[in-house]
This record gives structure tokens, C-alpha cells and sequence, in this order.
């Protein structure tokens, strides 16, 4: 099971700020003005040998009229109600405002491990002063400074306490396939088709979806865990922030999976939010099979599955060979052709090269179109093997290895798809010191 943080707060606490630092990069854009996190932002990190994600929320402002910051209050809620783990940020700078009495009431309410953060700490008067948070009814404050990252380390000590270990081998031993994408494309409805039941609920209104439902296929040879995020959500948030929360649960489902079927829709093409769960899934390293739904609706005069696998493909640069498959689930047209693929994928996930092979093969290569010279030095990989991961992951161990750039890489990468493989798969790379 994935391992999940909620970072929430009032706006202009540093929320954005720690998430960069547990994540190790400035994805969130950090500004003075309240409210910039309009869209939350997701990453992965790791600590003391446990894996997470991180979801950065905007800030929370209650009874607002104000469009954002209902937003954001939507979002926070959301977030509290899928995260296994809340850090409510503070600021030790401007003590209790009345806003964050909000945040904590909505935080008194869930029974999720909740961390109380005092952000700004960064001298020993205001690690002082953040004892003032002890009125707001919590049993333990941390002081940390985002910016220069004291404190941070006891934080997450306590925090991975409450984590699941990293991926071990599946619990049954039968792929585990999901299905994630925007609201109405057609998830459930592909869910239902192939399980010839309604297992899930299937309305017009976008955002039916509410639980992760699991349902065994065992029938025509096929024989797998389907993951449809299926069931009624509550009626009084159908409306509200329905992109986020669809996100969310697209994050989960593709944690706890091993291969994901993207659904796009044929009528609208692959959007951002398309994008944003492909990255979700590639920072994953899980199987990818997109599936484009409705082509029944299609001028076929205008749109040839060519032109449209081109566009696509486009978009998923540089990601290459991942199935695209073109389907009306309401005509239950090449349904079944979306498992196949689905299970072929699985395997490619789970395929291992063996270490001479890869050598025997990739060092000619290596040697006829070496990376380029840095300062008139040749970096010379003298070794190859996969790691043993749950996906495919190589490690190339050279000379020099911190001149190895980004697309000396992509050109291994597609040698290695060239001769191995791996259709629908991400391969990760590691060049290593000898």
C-alpha cells in the first residue's frame, strides 16, 4: 500500500516550501501571496528506508466567498480524507491566527495520525515561542525551519513510524491492473464491461466515483485483480473540486497497482490533467496502456487512429512505446484487446535480463557511440546488470558517471527497448562509480 502525506495549513504558512524539501526540488512555486498552490502538486521521497508520497495543498480558508480559497478549503478536506498521514503547518512568526483555530477544529474531527508543524523556527527565540501551539489542543508541536530544513529530520523520523514498508511481492500472485483518468471517460463503464456485472455505479454526473473497488477477472484465460475507483461519493461534494479529488484517487490507485490503464476521452483528446497522472505513473514505474474511449463518436474522415496515436504520442515525449488503443466501451468494441495488452505489459514489468546478455549487447554499442568527451576524458562504462526491483532498472558502472547527460540516456534507453523490449514499461537508469 502506498504511504501518503497531506501537507495543510492556512495560505502563506510554508507549505509549498517543506513540500520542495521533502521532495527534493522546487515543484511548488512559493510566492508572498496568499493562495498561489491553486493546484496541488504530488511527489515522491523517502526516509530511513521507507518510501512516500506527498500531496501539497493549498491553504485553507473557512466560510470564504473568495473562488480560491473555497477551492483550497474543498481540497484541504479531501486531502485529510485519503492521506494516512496530515502535517498541519504553522507559523511561528505570526503565532495563532483564527484561521488556523479552523484548520484545527476540521483536524480535531479525523482520526488519522495528524503532525503539528511550527514553521519559521529558525532561531532559538522562536523554537521557543512555538510552545504557544500547545493551546490548540494537539499533544506534540515540532518546530522546523523549511527553509534551512532544522527539525526536519525528528518530524519524519516519527513520521515514517506510522508507514508501511516499501513494495514487497504481491499479495496474491496475480497482476493487479487499474484504471484511472479524468472523470466521465468511461472507467466504471469499462470496469462493468469486462466484468459483465454492475460492480460499479455508472451515472452521467461526473465524479460518481468515490471507493477503490478490487474485483477478481478469472474467465477467457485471463486471471487478475481489477482496480476501478468505484462507489457514490457524497452528493455535496459532486461539484466541488472534482479534479483534485479525482487526482487523489488516481494517486492511490496507482500506488497499490502494478499496471495502469489511462482512459482518455476520444471526443476531447489528452489533456493536462491526462499528463498529470501519466507522471504520476512513470514516477511510480508502473505499467502504462492508454486506452482512448468514445471513438465511436469520431469522424472517422477527419481522425484516423495513425493521426491520433501521433498526437498522443506527442504529447507522451519522451516516454515511447506504450500501447494506445482505440475503443467504444458502451459498443464493447476491442475491449477485451485493453487486457491483453494489460497482461503483456505485466510481464514486461517483471522481465529480467540476464547480465551477460545485456553486456554482450549494449558494450559493443556503448563502444561504437560512446557519451561525449568532458574535457578531453572518455567515459568508459566498463559493466552492466538489473537491479533486482520490482520494475526494470539497470545500472551502468563507468568512470565517470556524473557526466553521463539526459539524452546519452534516452539513446541507451531506446537501444534497450530495441533489443529487449519493455513495450509499455518505464526503465530506470543508474550510472554508478566502478
Amino acid at each position: 500500500m502506498g504511504n501518503l502525506i497531506a501537507i495543510v495549513g492556512r495560505p502563506n504558512v510554508g507549505k509549498s516550501t517543506f513540500f520542495n524539501r521533502l521532495i527534493g526540488s522546487r515543484v511548488s512555486i512559493e510566492d508572498r501571496v496568499s493562495g498561489v498552490t491553486r493546484d496541488r502538486i504530488y511527489g515522491k521521497s523517502d526516509w530511513n528506508g521507507k518510501s512516500f508520497s506527498v500531496i501539497d495543498t493549498g491553504g485553507y480558508v473557512k466560510d470564504s466567498d473568495d473562488f480560491f480559497e473555497k477551492e483550497i478549503r474543498s481540497q484541504v478536506e479531501l486531502a485529510i480524507d485519503e492521506a494516512d498521514v496530515i502535517v498541519f503547518m504553522l507559523d511561528v512568526t505570526e503565532g495563532i491566527n483564527p484561521l488556523d483555530e479552523d484548520v484545527a477544529a476540521l483536524l480535531r474531527t479525523t482520526d488519522k495520525k495528524v503532525f503539528v508543524v511550527a514553521n519559521k523556527a529558525d532561531n532559538s527565540q522562536r523554537y521557543m515561542e512555538s510552545s504557544e501551539f500547545y493551546s490548540l489542543g494537539f499533544e506534540m508541536i515540532y518546530p522546523i525551519s523549511s527553509i534551512n530544513g532544522s527539525g526536519t529530520g525528528e518530524l519524519l523520523d516519527d513520521i515514517v513510524k506510522h508507514f508501511t514498508d516499501d513494495e514487497k511481492s504481491i499479495e496474491e500472485d496475480i497482476p493487479k491492473i487499474c484504471i484511472v483518468g479524468r472523470p466521465n471517460v468511461g472507467k466504471s463503464s469499462l470496469c462493468n464491461a469486462l466484468l459483465g456485472k454492475e460492480r460499479s455505479i455508472v451515472t452521467p454526473i461526473p465524479g460518481t466515483t468515490r471507493d477503490s473497488i478490487h474485483s477478481r477477472y478469472n474467465s477467457f484465460g485471463f486471471d487478475f485483480l481489477l482496480i476501478d475507483t468505484a462507489g457514490l461519493r457524497k452528493r455535496s461534494k459532486v461539484h466541488e473540486n472534482l479534479e483534485f479529488y479525482s487526482y487523489v484517487r488516481a494517486v492511490k490507485a496507482i500506488e497499490n497497482s502494478e499496471v495502469c490503464i489511462l482512459m482518455l476521452d476520444a471526443t476531447q483528446g489528452i489533456e493536462s490533467q491526462d499528463l498529470n497522472i501519466l507522471r504520476v505513473i512513470v514516477t511510480n514505474n508502473k505499467g502504462i496502456v492508454i486506452v482512448v474511449n468514445k471513438w465511436d463518436l469520431i469522424d472517422k474522415d477527419t481522425n484516423s487512429t495513425k493521426e491520433y496515436t501521433k498526437k498522443i504520442n506527442e504529447k507522451l515525449a519522451p516516454l515511447k512505446d506504450v500501447p494506445i488503443i482505440f475503443v467504444s466501451v458502451i459498443n464493447k468494441q476491442r475491449i477485451f484487446k485493453v487486457i491483453e495488452n494489460a497482461i503483456e505489459v505485466h510481464k514486461n514489468r517483471q522481465k529480467k535480463i540476464s547480465t551477460s546478455k545485456l553486456n554482450e549487447i549494449l558494450l559493443p554499442i556503448i563502444e561504437q557511440t560512446p557519451p561525449p568527451m568532458i574535457k578531453g576524458k572518455k567515459i568508459k562504462v566498463k559493466y552492466i546488470t538489473q537491479l533486482k526491483t520490482y520494475y526494470p532498472a539497470f545500472v551502468f558502472f563507468c568512470n565517470m558517471p556524473q557526466y553521463v547527460k539526459e539524452p546519452y540516456k534516452r539513446f541507451i534507453e531506446n537501444k534497450i527497448r530495441e533489443h529487449f523490449g519493455f513495450r509499455g514499461v518505464p526503465i530506470t537508469l543508474y550510472f554508478r562509480q566502478k
